[in-house]
């Protein structure tokens, strides 16, 4: 496998550490990193500023087709941008994060943005994170991970995030909102947040990020031999 196009999915539920760990990865290996999470936080975002009703899947649709969205790699997160504007911070904020499931569900949005995740892993090897790679956008990876981990431990990393950019929001009730957002990801009739059948599970619960990313690499290693 050494000449070809090496793809990495990294599925697994909200704060289960995906980004972090997949922009790392992608680092280590030279690969490039695309988070798809932040492509439908984009989405939503644009959405909410147009004032259009996040439920209304065809006015999404019609404003996602006029909508460029943009990475360039930043130390410690990945720039995003939406029609050049940089929304980087913007997309993490508490607003976005609790609305963001509902534009994801949306199966006309799914479609666009996966025929651009798509578009964009055709390019070079990646290291590509969200909720569905493994079983939708890139059902045909070599490698497949899913990280899981407790939602406690996730609320704690969560709250942690959002502490250090000054957004302070009660431990319990981003438990609340974790479980919430689970249950909406695993539950939505289109792409529902699932482990592939050939996905190796890593649950992060008790690992820092440099021993899942040793995890990972020894995972992608065995596969590219």
């Amino acid at each position: 496998m050494e000449n070809q196009k090496i793809q990495v999915a990294l599925d697994g539920p909200a704060s289960a550490g995906k980004s972090t760990v997949a922009k790392l990865v992608a680092k280590k290996f030279g690969y490039i990193y695309c988070d798809t999470g932040a492509m439908y936080r984009a989405v939503t975002l644009k959405a909410i500023q147009s004032q259009i009703e996040l439920t209304d899947e065809s006015a999404v649709v019609a404003m996602l087709k006029q909508t460029q969205i943009s990475f360039q790699p930043g130390d410690p997160v990945q720039h995003v941008f939406i029609d050049g504007n940089e929304i980087t911070e913007a997309i993490r904020q508490p607003k976005i994060t609790n609305s963001v499931s509902t534009i994801a569900s949306l199966g006309g949005v799914r479609a666009e943005l996966v025929n651009r995740q798509r578009d964009i892993a055709k390019q070079s090897s990646i290291v590509m994170d969200g909720r569905d790679i493994g079983t939708a956008v890139l059902p045909n990876a070599p490698v497949k991970i899913f990280l899981i981990a407790s939602v406690s431990e996730r609320a704690e990393r969560r709250y942690k995030e959002n502490m250090g950019k000054g957004i302070e929001t009660p431990l319990e009730q981003l438990k609340k909102e974790i479980e919430i957002r689970d249950h909406k990801d695993s539950t939505r009739k289109v792409s529902p947040l699932t482990k592939a059948s050939d996905a190796i599970e890593v649950d992060t619960t008790s690992m820092s990020v440099e021993q899942v990313v040793d995890e990972i690499t020894k995972i992608i290693n065995e596969k590219i031999k």
